[in-house]
């Protein structure tokens, strides 16, 4: 590649992220001025929007909401699936087509026909669980199980999990101590990717959470839903609230992955 394709190549990758960038700096524009709507230019600056969202006790514990059901939901998939995946990639590996089967099956089914069904099972009797963040996690465990298991499974593939274990076994440790001690560490690049992509997803969900749940334990989405007849100031200091949310969630997990290599 000559200088001038190389200059060219950076130009292009630059102009593209600024394109993608270009709305997002208009809503933290938006959420920063007193006006903006009878003239080309907004008449002036202020925090006063982003300070009334964070001042705001109901979005904190909307937040707080969303946080812990992600948080639940994404400790719940690990503890579940890493087992599970270890017991199908080194035992039964034919079973790997079937679970890439699987795990499609809830988005063959529309979020909001699944949450009718589930309104009707859990609405009433022993397990009354419409209007609790139980529920929810239930949902949100299906919705990140394919981002999970392709992520894991990628994973193992790479690391060669059999080369591995016979080592381990060659060295006189168990499978299931071969399993924690050998080839866990090694998936944690898997498991960080898994874990950003379904915190990224599962932050953002709204059918689930507004149908199931709705204002009896209110997600950050649900807000988001109830303030849309407010001020647009306002609304555009909580969608750059959630983006930054993410944004910090995401440097903290890279930056602990990078402190584990």
């Amino acid at each position: 590649m000559t200088r001038a394709e190389g200059i060219y190549h950076r130009l292009v990758v630059w102009g593209l992220f600024i394109l993608l960038l270009l709305p997002l700096a208009a809503t933290l524009i938006y959420a920063l001025v007193n006006e903006w709507g009878a003239t080309i230019l907004p008449t002036g600056f202020t925090l006063k929007w982003l300070t009334a969202l964070w001042s705001d006790p109901r979005f904190l514990v909307a937040l707080g909401h969303s946080l812990l059901i992600c948080l639940g939901t994404l400790l719940l998939s690990m503890v579940l699936i890493l087992p599970l995946m270890f017991v199908i990639a080194y035992y039964f590996p034919r079973l790997d087509a079937l679970m890439n089967v699987l795990i499609l099956l809830p988005f063959a089914v529309p979020p909001v026909v699944s949450s009718v069904g589930l309104m009707e099972l859990y609405s009433s009797g022993p397990l009354e669980l419409t209007g609790t963040p139980w529920i929810l996690i239930g949902c949100y465990f299906t919705i990140a199980l394919p981002f999970i298991y392709r992520a894991i499974s990628n994973n193992l593939q790479a690391i060669n999990m059999r080369d591995l274990m016979d080592a381990a076994h060659l060295l006189g440790a168990s499978t299931w101590k071969a399993a924690l001690w050998v080839i866990l560490p090694n998936l944690r690049k898997g498991g960080m990717i898994a874990v950003l992509l379904s915190f990224s997803f599962l932050v953002g969900e709204f059918v689930f959470a507004n149908l199931l749940v709705g204002n009896r334990y209110e997600t950050l989405q649900v807000y988001l839903y109830n303030m849309r007849n407010g001020s647009g100031h306002f609304t555009s200091a909580l969608v750059i609230s959630y983006f930054v949310v993410v944004l910090v969630f995401t440097w903290v997990a890279n930056a602990l992955n990078k402190g584990k290599r």
